[in-house]
């Protein structure tokens, strides 16, 4: 099998008196684009946040790059080449586009810059006609923009977006999906959370679906694509 850049086996996750995991694994390989399903409240977000280590499990173990990181704190485990696009972008409010962009620079694992000011720039070009603006003076889609940028700049082996097009326009929809799939075109291993199951699983090689917290289907996203009814039961599409 591919070398795993991030793993998990038996996660159990309990969030106060409520079950949120129930023996979930999970496994990313080296330049993998994996789509991460399931209708609201069955543990996506959860499992995302515990793998980053925002969320530490009852049980199970999570590890880079063959590593255990379970408990290690989230700065740690993203310096091992580790980028997150939450919900809700996440952007610094007080702070420049350009002041978002460049306090997040730092080259790869590898020491790599292939995502550089300059790059990110050029792949968001709204991005630098607002430059000098604040995060509150951007449109959510240029939020949007501003936060992938962001997380490239770290020049991530993975990136992890949740909600990737949630509220946006359907211009800033397209524009999100293309840039995804440059991403991918690079050799970025991808995990994308998005409601718009056609658009995700043509952007992505295989998929995760889960159900009350458990993993209820795993498949080559082609193969769900081509057979839609699969989904029916577990996502209501």
């Amino acid at each position: 099998m591919a070398e795993a850049l991030i793993e998990a086996r038996h996660l159990q996750v309990h969030l106060g008196a409520s079950h949120i995991l129930r023996g979930v694994d999970f496994r990313i390989a080296r330049g993998e684009a994996v789509a991460l399903m399931g209708r609201n409240g069955m543990g996506k977000t959860t499992l995302i946040r515990t793998l980053l280590g925002l969320v530490r499990p009852s049980v199970g173990v999570v590890s880079v790059g063959g590593e255990e990181v379970t408990g290690e704190p989230p700065y740690r485990i993203a310096r091992r080449g580790i980028a997150y696009v939450p919900e809700g972008r996440g952007i610094f409010p007080d702070l420049t586009v350009r002041e978002n962009l460049v306090m997040a620079a730092r080259a790869g694992l590898d020491g790599r810059r292939d995502w550089t000011y300059e790059r990110v720039l050029a792949t968001f070009p709204r991005l630098g006609e607002r430059i000098g603006h604040g995060g509150t003076q951007l449109s959510g889609g240029e939020q949007q923009m501003l936060s992938i940028g962001r997380a490239l700049m770290t020049n991530p082996d993975l990136l992890f977006l949740d909600e990737a097009t949630e509220g946006l326009a359907p211009q800033v929809v397209r524009e999100i999906w293309r840039i995804i799939g440059e991403v991918r075109a690079c050799g970025i291993a991808t995990v994308v959370v998005d409601k718009n199951y056609r658009a995700v699983l043509g952007a992505t090689d295989r998929a995760v679906v889960l159900l009350k917290g458990e993993v209820a289907l795993e498949s080559p996203s082609a193969a769900l694509l081509s057979d839609p009814g699969r989904l029916q039961l577990l996502l209501g599409v």
